[in-house]
């Protein structure tokens, strides 16, 4: 049984490596700024390994969840595609597990917020579907994959009124910084796309069906503008 905790506790998936670099054994990481956002925003920030069978076991302890980035890709699989992209790359007991959470989070209806790959997940689990490799499928001059330190911005993206993620930030633009080369195809019925960026490509998504389910393809945890701050702010008031 969960004991109340003032803070309300949001569990953040890990990222994995196999052995080598940091460790001769498999290891797990996470950049602190995710855990130093949550904090600050008046959360509890816990670090969630990846065990699948145990999702259920980890949302009975937390009040919401943040699925996290990272350099790997969902299997096109997952969303119907009949063939891979040479560029795709996968961390399939990641995916399973973080696909587990966030199912249980958003049957529960807790709060969910996925960041980068963290919302292209959620987009698939909602019924949606990926560009597997933005330059092949996109024209223009936006680098997705911004060239320039990720503590600044790479663009800006278009936010659509009357859209949660309006609310949050109270302002039609937002500058962000950009680190992916998978990005949303397709929502399914119900899901709202709420950013833009301009080539089009989808930056942000909800779902008003749950009490707060926000995707965003930035970096939010950098902080690098106050919009930046305002989605923290907003997962922990939901959460709380």
């Amino acid at each position: 049984m969960k004991t109340k905790n003032t803070r309300p506790v949001i569990g953040l998936t890990l990222d994995c490596e196999p052995a080598g670099g940091w460790s001769k054994m498999p290891w797990y990481a996470i950049r602190q700024n995710y855990n130093d956002a949550v904090a600050a925003a008046g959360g509890l920030p816990m670090c969630l390994p990846h065990e699948p069978e145990l999702a259920d076991a980890y949302l009975d302890q937390l009040d919401g969840i943040l699925v996290t980035g990272g350099a790997f890709d969902v299997d096109p699989a997952m969303f119907g595609a009949t063939s891979r992209h040479s560029t795709v790359t996968t961390k399939d007991r990641r995916t399973a597990f973080e696909l587990a959470l966030m199912k249980g989070a958003l049957a529960r209806n807790l709060p969910v917020l996925g960041i980068c790959g963290g919302q292209q997940l959620l987009n698939v689990v909602l019924g949606g579907t990926l560009i597997q490799h933005i330059p092949d499928e996109v024209q223009g001059e936006i680098a997705h994959e911004q060239p320039n330190p990720r503590t600044e911005a790479g663009h800006v993206v278009k936010i659509a009124p009357n859209t949660l993620l309006h609310k949050i930030i109270q302002s039609g633009e937002a500058a962000v910084n950009s680190a992916h080369h998978q990005a949303v195809r397709d929502v399914a019925n119900g899901v709202i796309i709420n950013a833009t960026a301009p080539d089009g490509v989808i930056e942000g998504i909800e779902d008003p069906r749950y009490r707060f389910c926000l995707g965003v393809q930035w970096h939010p945890e950098y902080h690098i503008t106050p919009a930046d701050k305002a989605i923290f702010d907003a997962l922990i008031n939901a959460a709380a």
